[in-house]
């Protein structure tokens, strides 16, 4: 008879469910329950360790979904067959694509035990609020008025609409609930951005260096990608002025503050340039803030000088309150809202209600301006590290950022940084090219930093050894 040790009494014991799921897989795990074994009825087991048959079903039924069970109707659960695990199939030119979009985005998601990934563009996840994000879970379970089971609406869960209404207004952007439109993340705004405006052939213009991941995306509809030169102030005014003479754009996606991956943040001057360019060529501008909340102070953006008339405003909550919970948003002109809230729906039917519920509590509950806080006081404080770390190996670093993760540096001697992200890789250490942020993918000498990582002593070892310092 299968016996297991339940601790039924102390107040940190796991739930009986987990504790008997975890006792069965390992007895299966370690094959003291062989393959067809039949395991003890549900009535039956319930008696011996004195717990309710509900919890054993429970327990039975997860183990199912596991697949270390089978459920054989009127006769019991048995133990599944073992598969072993499919071989692994090595992909034609793995280490030639380790560094391109795609290869670097599964490196920054691979649950890889002891990696460091100093190029990823995310903080850890100690440094966030992981006990308050279950603490609301639970607090939004119990309501009965939560919508754990339903498709959401359209533009998404509207108090939280009006809450981001609040939040563009302190920042100086004048937006009711009624055009922002609740998004999975950032990443989903920009591409129903993209469904929307862009065709095969048409031609966008995005920063060079900028944000990969989008690039990657934008090629998927056949566009013309065209790099306008980034400085420390911003795009840089002549550049786009001279590529405007040469190309219509459809739009331009670009990064104001705390600029992906080079920190800098626009200019005031630069930023009414861009917008007088804008007007004149008739083009949009995708205004992607991201790192919004990273950033200590006022800061300029072309949604608040241009109130929302020709700018589509993008954010997200992801980078500071979960990934898990993809919720960002995009905000803009009533009738554009409207079109690409359609767009949403053909795309996705409707986001997460329960997710967007439950940022909804967090950012009401009054402790997110003291998570921010501390992340930012936290990030300061990880930059000036990794600034000097970076000083002491040799590396140059483009600007002095004013917050937010990133330091971008560039390699001395070298013109191509994938060699030295090549080694980093072999060597546990996952970097982030420069090549990849360009829209051409042209080989550079820089490197993105997330400062968060780049406080690991393993990541000077191994510059400092490499580089000769």
């Amino acid at each position: 008879m299968l016996q297991l040790s339940l601790d039924t009494a102390s107040e940190t014991a796991l739930p009986l469910v987990d504790q008997i799921v975890g006792g069965i897989r390992a007895r299966i795990d370690d094959r003291v329950l062989r393959p067809g074994v039949r395991l003890p009825p549900i009535r039956g087991f319930a008696a011996q360790h004195e717990i309710s048959r509900f919890t054993v079903v429970e327990a039975y039924d997860r183990l199912v979904a596991l697949g270390y069970l089978q459920s054989r109707r009127g006769s019991g659960f048995y133990v599944a067959p073992r598969h072993g695990a499919p071989a692994v199939e090595q992909r034609s030119g793995e280490i030639e694509r380790a560094f391109d979009n795609a290869g670097v985005l599964h490196q920054s998601l691979e649950d890889t035990s002891g990696r460091l990934k100093v190029g990823v563009g995310w903080l850890p996840p100690d440094w966030l609020d992981e006990d308050g994000v279950r603490r609301n879970i639970r607090a939004l379970a119990r309501r009965s008025d939560t919508k754990v089971v339903s498709y959401g609406t359209p533009q998404g869960y509207r108090p939280l609409r009006e809450q981001i209404e609040l939040r563009l207004a302190d920042l100086g952007i004048g937006a009711r609930a009624g055009q922002v439109v609740l998004t999975h993340g950032a990443t989903q705004a920009l591409d129903i951005v993209a469904r929307y405006l862009l065709k095969a052939g048409d031609s966008v213009f995005v920063d060079d260096p900028g944000y990969w991941n989008l690039f990657a995306n934008l090629r998927l509809y056949g566009v013309n990608l065209i790099g306008v030169p980034r400085t420390a102030d911003g795009p840089d005014p002549e550049a786009l002025e001279k590529l405007l003479a040469e190309h219509r754009p459809k739009a331009f996606f670009t990064h104001s503050v705390l600029h992906n991956p080079t920190a800098s943040s626009l200019s005031p001057a630069t930023a009414f340039r861009v917008l007088q360019l804008a007007e004149k060529h008739d083009f949009l501008i995708v205004e992607d803030d991201t790192y919004a909340d990273f950033h200590p102070g006022p800061a300029t953006r072309l949604a608040q000088l241009d109130q929302l008339r020709r700018v589509i405003y993008v954010g997200s909550f992801s980078k500071t309150l979960s990934a898990s919970l993809r919720v960002g948003f995009l905000a803009c002109a009533p009738e554009l809202a409207a079109a690409l809230t359609d767009v949403k729906i053909v795309g996705c039917v409707s986001t997460s209600e329960f997710a967007e519920r439950l940022v909804y509590l967090m950012l009401t509950e009054g402790h997110y301006r003291k998570l921010l806080d501390r992340l930012q006081r936290r990030l300061a404080q990880a930059t000036e590290h990794s600034l000097r770390l970076l000083e002491r190996v040799g590396l140059s670093v483009y600007a002095e950022p004013k917050g937010g993760m990133f330091v971008w540096a560039a390699a001395p001697g070298s013109s191509d940084s994938a060699r030295l992200a090549g080694q980093a890789s072999a060597a546990g250490i996952m970097l982030a090219p420069g090549h990849i942020f360009s829209p051409q993918m042209q080989a550079s000498p820089w490197l993105r930093f997330n400062v968060a990582y780049a406080l690991d002593p393993r990541l000077e070892r191994f510059l400092g050894s490499t580089l000769g310092r």
